[in-house]
């Protein structure tokens, strides 16, 4: 007899996790700038099918909250929503959450429902200031947000002789290339060997379908020489081939480990763009504008420049927006690098920094 298990009846809920962090540059300027009541607004992100919008009011929403720093958190599509913000926290010098206990105060709603409803946040101005969380006159806060779906019910009449589990295919095809099997084209990297498979590469690469299966295959020698990069890189790089997923930004735990993961996105931006795979280039590029800093800002301009990272390029231009930011900026190492090498997205970046009525002198520059 057929083995088989009775269900009737199967709860269901599904939920969406999203994590992004939201950077007020020129934090001092927005200050001045913006009355009580008045806020600027995070660009809308989407999670669980509605978008979100972060905003944020340097000097209050309200007459009662004006010593304090408001943000606000809501749907702006006005749908129905059950969600919960699991934390907003201020970012510090490592890039880490920072204790909160001292300076802000939590006015979460628990459920999100209609266009007006929301999860609002004080933070306590002056004792986020005195702590030393203004890091180069840039507040960095990180928003982790779970939308949840509504709970349902799934009736399965009679017997159920067959359950069908969630897909694994990007386990078997890392299985493939975690062992081999089959594997017909090799590549030398920085002294390392790395078998694949030639139908893989080319199904996911344009690229690499036109040196392993085009036009270009009788110039390809094997084994492959892959000039230019490390292979901690390229064995990144063929792991999101074959499973569309990084093994390499996980969070970190420690400043170190933060840093090691930019510059590891760094270098697969630009092996993503080498081999035309567009969604991890989008993917590193993403990671690169949600951790501008200091130190990091005119190396990121120089790659956004050099492989036409619109989104990557605009966060750097704003990074500069004030004198503290700018010095910070041009005393780090990657300034030289870009000086030399991107000499018009700096001349760009110096246009951006002029005030808006200088039109004339805005295009002398970009003209030089």
């Amino acid at each position: 007899m057929a083995d088989q298990r009775k269900v009737s009846t199967a709860v269901v809920a599904e939920s969406e996790e999203r994590s992004f962090v939201f950077k007020v540059h020129g934090y001092s300027r927005a200050k001045e700038l913006f009355k009580n009541g008045e806020c600027v607004a995070s660009p809308p992100f989407s999670i669980g099918g509605d978008n979100w919008v972060l905003k944020y009011y340097p000097n209050g929403r309200s007459a009662l909250s004006a010593a304090c720093i408001f943000l606000l958190l809501h749907s702006v599509d006005g749908k129905d929503v059950n969600a919960e913000a699991r934390s907003i926290r201020v970012l510090g010098k490592d890039g880490l959450p920072v204790p909160v206990t001292q300076f802000m105060g939590n006015t979460s709603v628990p459920t999100l429902t209609a266009k007006n409803s929301f999860f609002g946040y004080h933070i306590d101005r002056v004792k986020l200031e005195q702590l030393g969380y203004i890091i180069h006159d840039c507040l960095s806060i990180r928003c982790d947000l779970t939308v949840k779906k509504d709970i349902h019910s799934e009736e399965a009449s009679g017997n159920q002789f067959v359950v069908v589990p969630p897909t694994d295919l990007h386990q078997h095809y890392r299985d493939l290339l975690d062992s081999t099997d089959g594997a017909d084209v090799t590549f030398h990297v920085g002294g390392e060997k790395f078998l694949a498979h030639r139908i893989v590469l080319a199904a996911r690469s344009s690229v690499f379908k036109a040196e392993l299966l085009g036009t270009m295959k009788e110039k390809t020698g094997s084994p492959i020489e892959i000039a230019d990069m490390e292979p901690d890189v390229f064995k990144s790089l063929l792991h999101f081939i074959y499973t569309d997923a990084l093994p390499v930004f996980g969070l970190a735990s420690n400043q170190g480990e933060a840093r090691r993961d930019l510059v590891m996105a760094g270098h697969l931006l630009v092996a993503a763009d080498r081999y035309n795979i567009g969604r991890l280039k989008l993917i590193c590029e993403h990671k690169l504008c949600s951790h501008i800093d200091a130190n990091m800002v005119a190396t990121s301009l120089a790659l956004a420049e050099q492989h036409n990272c619109s989104g990557l390029k605009e966060a750097c231009l704003q990074f500069p927006t004030s004198p503290d930011n700018l010095e910070a900026m041009k005393a780090s190492d990657g300034y030289k690098h870009l000086k030399i090498s991107c000499p018009s997205a700096l001349r760009e970046l110096i246009a951006r920094l002029l005030p808006v009525d200088m039109k004339a002198a805005k295009e002398i520059i970009m003209e030089i």
